[in-house]
């Protein structure tokens, strides 16, 4: 006899068990994650993040520090014109630093037309303009003459090598990992906002209440 009453109480207990989880959904506000996604769609509007505008700011400011160290190599030697003609001109791999110039300007546009341009998503470009860096670098330290060359023999090589693997660094480890997980977000706001949007269609107008119309008294 005292099972039924059990068993209503237990139907009750997880009912109210399972209050919060319908109250948490309820507390769902649609247009919060409209104006999450909204915003989302802005920056896809807009071309690029603001991570990937600041790695090809890097990347610029690779291009312009080489090209300002190999100026003041050219003026340390003797004046500009009379040593550019020699390292452009008469190209000499031993001793000509316009090779490591061409390497900044390679990286620029290669990392450029990739990752702002393109808007590439993959490590592939950065990966082979490193390589290619690092590679030519190690080469022309042991078979050329800069050494013997003054300080910027050290300096421009190792400037060089350096500012190529932080662009690699920044990229692998901040732009392409903050992408995805904004990205990421965005498709669990979109799912959440169309789960909302059928949770609570809409708001009931007041010609949807009614009352029904009061009985005649002995009726």
């Amino acid at each position: 006899m005292n099972r039924v009453p059990g068993d209503a109480e237990n139907a009750h207990s997880s009912s109210v068990e399972s209050c919060p989880s319908l109250r948490d959904v309820h507390s769902i506000n649609p247009a919060q994650l409209m104006a999450r996604i909204e915003s989302y769609e802005g920056r896809e509007k807009k071309g690029i993040s603001d991570v990937r505008r600041t790695f090809c700011l890097f990347v610029t400011f690779d291009l312009l520090f080489i090209t300002l160290l190999w100026i003041i190599e050219l003026n340390v030697k003797g004046g500009i014109e009379t040593t550019l003609e020699k390292e452009v001109l008469h190209y000499d791999y031993s001793s000509s630093y316009f090779d490591i110039f061409l390497l900044a300007v390679f990286r620029f546009k290669v990392l450029i037309l990739a990752y702002a341009m393109c808007r590439l998503r993959h490590w592939w470009a950065i990966a082979f303009t490193t390589a290619v860096t690092s590679a030519f670098l190690l080469a022309k330290v042991i078979i050329s003459q800069l050494f013997s060359q003054g300080a910027f023999g050290y300096v421009l090589p190792i400037i060089s090598f350096i500012l190529a693997w932080i662009e690699t660094w920044f990229l692998d480890f901040k732009v392409l990992p903050q992408e995805a997980e904004e990205e990421n977000r965005f498709l669990i706001a979109q799912d959440t906002s169309e789960r909302a949007a059928l949770l609570h269609p809409g708001v009931l107008s007041d010609g949807q209440f009614y009352s029904p119309p009061e009985s005649v008294a002995g009726s």
